[in-house]
């Protein structure tokens, strides 16, 4: 049985303020870290276990499955049964997944341990921004504490993948995934001493049956993504995108008829809600699969140490906590809309910059780019996550807060699922067309044929075993690497030129926007057509 509900509104900000928000800010820390790591070890695991590039996927996407298949569900556990309990469960969990993680024996073990760690920031991701937005009253103290919390997490991307690339000069692959203990240690602690419990917590049931449709939604649609692209899984993925259709339709039903849904579509139809979570998703998603493919192409092509090519994405961290106060300024000033849209254009920029990368790029070509998409993901997150909580009540908040996090998660899921899908795709297509045209596919076996195409690594194995082809095959292996993370750049770019014409034609202006908030907060119905009716604001307690 939870405790009840506080009965007051929250005051403007908690008492310790700074020390509260340094917790919340390191639980989204771990869990952000956990997501980077992986990505800078990927041609140390590759090596290590002679994986496909399809199980290197599952490796790279299976922390952000782990927490987008479950994000949606725990959030509406949180926000009945205690944010701040879920909180320290995750923080506990994830300690523990990565040790399964660091030290895993077979490339199927890693991949589970990556989506168990996923869960555990499941419990933990979701609640940090429902307790600022719970914490915090609506104004300027929480749209900066959004806009730090936003920037910080955002740049643990790159804060991990640097103290990656360290560990990896003088250990084994697995202590990347170490990197998160020390924090997640402080973190449990911290939040335990200094963070409120119960505060403007739901009434309502929990909605199980729909939490486990969304699960099973997420993760088909994750999985079916990230291996429908690959020869060899193509069918698999298509059989689990299947799935992912029906289970939408399944779960967007039973959402319209459950007696307390977890996910309010009334609340979900709100422009100030979908818009810029849609927009968000897009652009989130594309900074992580930009950093998942260029890093391959950085150790792979470019030959980078594992220290050289996660310094070349510190310029993405410097851009995103440069913007971030300039972000929050913004869209106090000029509204969601545009602080997105300049967000988008810095993006674009960084992918069109990276489709002219090359085996003779410098490095600082290289870090332009990360510049180009770090500056332009700072403007974009504040705006995204402040006007999703802004348009959702408070008792709902773990709904608002799951959605913010899914941006991240399922859109770096999708992203990083396409755009990594696409590099298998495009290295197995010019990879068998060179054998093709090599003279010698006849005397080549099915065997070898699929280890070659199978990864970058792969393909350096059977370099190994046939040293008399080893040049050939080296050469054939980068050119396969290059052409297919120049697709997987091309389709990054047109992600964002479509995200970008959601947010500038859906997201109102900025007086538009101040109006419909004011009337989110007495809509007695989150449409946006009612009459309005009292309701309390996204500030107002729970019953």
């Amino acid at each position: 049985m939870s405790t009840p509900a506080s009965p007051t509104a929250p005051a403007d900000a908690p008492r310790r303020a700074r020390l509260v928000l340094t917790a919340l800010i390191l639980g989204a820390l771990v869990c952000n870290i956990n997501l980077a790591a992986a990505n800078i070890a990927l041609p140390d695991i590759g090596d290590a276990f002679g994986a496909s590039q399809t199980s290197l996927n599952l490796v790279a996407v299976g922390c952000a499955l782990g927490l987008a298949m479950s994000v949606m569900y725990l959030g509406a556990v949180a926000d009945r049964h205690g944010r701040k309990q879920l909180l320290v469960l995750g923080l506990g969990l994830t300690m523990l997944a990565s040790v399964f993680a660091a030290f895993s024996v077979s490339i199927e073990m890693l991949i589970a341990a990556r989506v168990f760690t996923g869960i555990a920031a499941g419990m933990a991701y979701p609640t940090t921004l429902s307790l600022i937005t719970a914490l915090w009253a609506p104004g300027r103290r929480r749209t900066v504490a959004i806009a730090l919390w936003s920037a910080v997490s955002a740049t643990a991307t790159v804060i991990g993948s640097v103290l990656a690339g360290v560990l990896l000069l003088w250990f084994w692959w697995g202590s990347a995934f170490l990197l998160a203990l020390p924090i997640a240690l402080a973190g449990f602690v911290l939040v335990i001493v200094c963070v409120p419990s119960h505060v403007s917590e739901s009434d309502d049931a929990v909605d199980h049956i729909g939490g486990i449709i969304s699960v099973a939604m997420i993760a088909s649609l994750v999985l079916g993504l990230s291996t429908v692209f690959a020869p060899e899984t193509a069918a698999f993925g298509g059989a689990l995108l299947t799935a992912s259709a029906v289970l939408i339709v399944l779960f967007g039903w039973r959402q319209k008829t459950a007696r307390s849904p977890l996910y309010d579509l009334s609340v979900a139809r709100r422009r100030l809600f979908w818009a810029p979570a849609t927009g968000g998703l897009i652009v989130f998603g594309s900074l992580i699969g930009a950093m998942f493919v260029g890093q391959q192409f950085q150790q792979n092509i470019l030959g980078y140490s594992t220290l050289e090519a996660s310094l070349s994405i510190v310029p993405a961290g410097i851009g995103l906590l440069a913007v971030a106060p300039q972000s929050a300024k913004l869209v106090l000033s000029r509204g969601s809309r545009f602080t997105m849209l300049v967000g988008y254009a810095f993006v674009l920029v960084g992918f069109v910059t990276m489709l002219f990368w090359s085996e003779n790029t410098p490095f600082w070509y290289v870090s332009i780019a990360y510049l180009a998409i770090g500056i332009g993901a700072g403007f974009a997150m504040t705006p995204a996550s402040r006007a999703i909580t802004e348009s959702t009540p408070v008792r709902r908040v773990g709904m608002a807060s799951a959605t913010a996090d899914l941006q991240r998660d399922l859109g770096g899921s999708i992203m990083q699922g396409v755009l990594g899908a696409i590099l298998a795709a495009g290295f197995a297509h010019v990879f068998g067309r060179l054998i093709a045209q090599s003279g010698e596919a006849s005397d080549i076996s099915a065997q070898v044929t699929t280890a070659l195409q199978s990864s970058y690594a792969s393909a350096l194995q059977v370099a190994e075993e046939y040293p008399q082809y080893k040049d050939q095959i080296l050469q054939a292996a980068q050119q396969s690497l290059e052409t297919g993370s120049i697709a997987a750049y091309a389709v990054g770019a047109i992600a964002i030129a479509i995200g970008a014409a959601v947010v500038g034609v859906f997201l109102p202006r900025h007086r538009d926007e101040i109006a419909l908030v004011a009337s989110y907060g007495t809509a007695p119905v989150p449409g946006e057509g009612e009459a309005p009716a009292p309701e309390g604001g996204s500030g107002a307690p729970s019953r």
